[in-house]
């Protein structure tokens, strides 16, 4: 995939400073692909998905099947309690663990620690790579929010 000027899509979750989790549905790695290579990242959302901290949804972590064990072992000592995705294999052939317990205030650094982990395909941070706009529907209609 090349360049494309504008990637919209929704979040799990997004905070103040527009760091997300997403992947909840399980395509994190391709959704990472397509938001690195477009110009502009357009989040829409409703608003229960804004949150002051990110967490409350469990971190999807996409894992290689072989490296299964030994990730959810390093993830539970470095952040929550890992939980495989029963039944679900992703696109990519690849399994997913989502973290629970979390509390995530300094989701950069989390999503580095992540990916550094062997076996860990990617993570569903959106961190390094943020939302540039939210269209954030509330009951008095979209709120249109630029990144701080």
């Amino acid at each position: 995939m090349s360049e494309l000027p504008v990637y919209v899509d929704g979040a799990d979750e997004i905070d103040p400073g527009f760091a997300m989790i997403k992947g909840g549905g399980g395509a994190l790695t391709r959704e990472k692909i397509v938001a690195a290579v477009a110009g502009r990242f357009i989040c829409i959302a409703d608003a229960s998905k804004r949150v002051r901290v990110l967490g409350r949804f469990p971190l999807p972590v996409e894992v290689v099947p072989m490296g299964r064990a030994y990730v959810a072992r390093r993830l539970a000592a470095l952040c929550g309690t890992p939980r495989l995705r029963e039944g679900f294999v992703t696109d990519n052939g690849n399994q997913i663990l989502d973290v629970h317990g979390l509390s995530i205030h300094d989701p950069v650094r989390l999503e580095e620690e992540i990916n550094q982990i062997d076996g860990v395909v990617t993570v569903g941070l959106f961190a390094r790579r943020r939302a540039d706009l939210l269209l954030l529907g509330t009951d008095e209609g979209v709120e249109r929010l630029s990144r701080p």
